[in-house]
């Protein structure tokens, strides 16, 4: 992802379904949450896999993984947007008070299967991510990334719509 138009493409995909990730839980869940920022860091992958994304307990900061969004782009870049809009419902979930990742993973299949019903692609990786990434890892509670922690690139515009130009 170091070739700008990738990275524009990336960042306007995730600002865009973030939107209509915050429109699906406010939908189903009626609750929403403003005012977060969007890290793109490049944690990498091991041989146990990867992790998508993750956020740092009672910040205000959702970070993804570049690495998978990368091999998405090399490989199927159709599953792009899928896999943007769970992982992104997952970390927003998570950005409500949902620590636990079994909860998680709950509300993301509910509100996932209620938005787009039991057989669209986002329901399925919430179902079964491994059937299209076979290594993705989600982190264990009180996961925390490595000492020396890459450079985390800030989404510029992301979360928009909590944003008011105007301050009183």
């Amino acid at each position: 992802m170091k070739d700008k138009t990738d990275l524009s493409e990336i960042n306007q995909s995730l600002i865009e379904t973030f939107e209509e990730v915050k429109k699906a839980v406010q939908k189903n869940e009626r609750r929403s949450r403003a005012g977060l920022m969007l890290g793109l860091q490049e944690i990498g992958a091991s041989l146990d896999g990867f992790i998508g994304a993750y956020y740092p307990v009672a910040s205000n900061i959702i970070i993804v993984n570049k690495t998978p969004l990368r091999r998405i782009l090399e490989t199927n870049k159709a599953l792009l947007k899928p896999y943007a809009f769970h992982v992104l419902l997952h970390e927003y979930i998570h950005t409500l008070g949902y620590l636990d990742e079994e909860t998680t993973g709950q509300k993301t299949y509910e509100i996932s299967k209620k938005q787009f019903g039991e057989h669209h692609i986002i329901t399925e990786l919430s179902t079964n991510i491994r059937k299209f990434f076979p290594n993705l890892v989600y982190p264990i509670h009180g996961w925390i990334p490595q000492k020396e922690t890459p450079i985390i690139e800030l989404v510029p515009g992301f979360d928009f719509s909590s944003s008011n130009p105007y301050i009183t």
